[in-house]
């Protein structure tokens, strides 16, 4: 089922259940734990931002408003799900939610999805803007915070009673976002570093601290807001340094847009390699565009997680506790 509402000016898609397919990733599994061995903005730009931002703050507070007697779904085990950047990325994020959820016979977890990627541009200014000192930052920064918020609040007052965000981006404004949240509102970050916790991972070296690599796109935003995380649970962070990012992973992500799977393949591989030298035990691919590179049987991608499948396995046993009562 689909439903538009114009007034709130972005598309909600409302499921229940869904079965989704994607031929070029591998199949999630609840079990899958991980089990390693040991620009400049011109001035109409702005009018038009801080047109939108107040839209955004009018459409917000019209949804806080509403009652919750209006919510549209009645299971207290209900999962909201805000959008990524892509929407391949967030039903991706659903086929692991589905798939790993309706094993065994099981129903599959209720779900409410808002879908809306027009924040992209938004967040290329502010990425564009996030080293620098210009003014405008901090505008795109409260747009951003209150388009998300809006889409927090519409989820909570449709009926989820847990939240998650599978997109690596949309988290580095998770506390924000979350605040004042009357739902459990889970961060990937958190459920990434519970599982490396529970893996009881030993350091590779001798008196020191156990090694996670990372592999993200962007330097100032996603892998800060993991080794920020990491790091405050004891975690050493290692990240590709400057030339293995220009010479390496972004030819990858160049290859991949090119549709040269093999190169992008060959310069992944160089990349892996390069952090398991640095004597790291797993490595954080946390961008969409590393994911479904290697092929599934490929060993070096033992050595590597998909930060949303432990986003879905947290989702999931969030849900299950909550309808068994446990």
């Amino acid at each position: 089922m689909i439903l538009s509402f114009q007034n709130l000016d972005f598309p909600l898609l409302l499921v229940d259940s869904v079965n989704v397919c994607t031929n070029h990733r591998a199949k999630f599994s609840t079990s899958m734990a991980i089990k390693i061995p040991s620009l400049s903005i011109s001035t109409e730009e702005d009018r038009n931002l801080a047109k939108s931002r107040k839209n955004i703050g009018s459409a917000y507070t019209a949804i806080t408003r509403c009652k919750v007697s209006d919510s549209w779904m009645s299971q207290e085990n209900t999962v909201g799900i805000i959008g990524g950047l892509s929407v391949s990325s967030t039903l991706i994020f659903l086929e692991k939610l589905v798939w790993g959820s309706s094993r065994n016979g099981k129903e599959s977890v209720p779900f409410i999805v808002c879908s809306d990627s027009t924040i992209k541009s938004e967040l290329f200014m502010y990425a564009t803007l996030v080293s620098s000192q210009d003014a405008r930052f901090e505008l795109h920064h409260r747009v951003i915070v209150e388009d998300l918020r809006r889409k927090r609040a519409f989820l909570e007052q449709s009926g989820a009673q847990c939240i998650v965000m599978p997109c690596h981006v949309l988290h580095v404004w998770h506390r924000e976002v979350s605040r004042g949240c009357s739902v459990t509102f889970l961060n990937v970050g958190d459920c990434v570093a519970r599982e490396l916790k529970e893996a009881n991972f030993k350091s590779l070296e001798a008196g020191g601290k156990v090694r996670i690599g990372l592999l993200a796109r962007d330097a100032n935003l996603v892998a800060k807001f993991y080794q920020e995380k990491l790091q405050s649970q004891g975690f050493e962070v290692v990240l590709p340094d400057k030339p293995t990012m220009e010479h390496i992973i972004i030819p990858a992500i160049e290859a991949l847009h090119k549709r040269d799977i093999e190169g992008a393949r060959n310069l992944l591989r160089v990349a892996i390699q390069v952090l398991l030298v640095k004597a790291v035990n797993v490595i954080i691919l946390a961008a969409d565009e590393l994911q479904g590179v290697l092929p599934c049987n490929d060993p070096l991608l033992k050595k590597c997680i998909d930060p949303m499948d432990s986003l879905a396995r947290s989702a999931i046993q969030w849900a299950q506790s909550t309808k068994d009562g446990t």
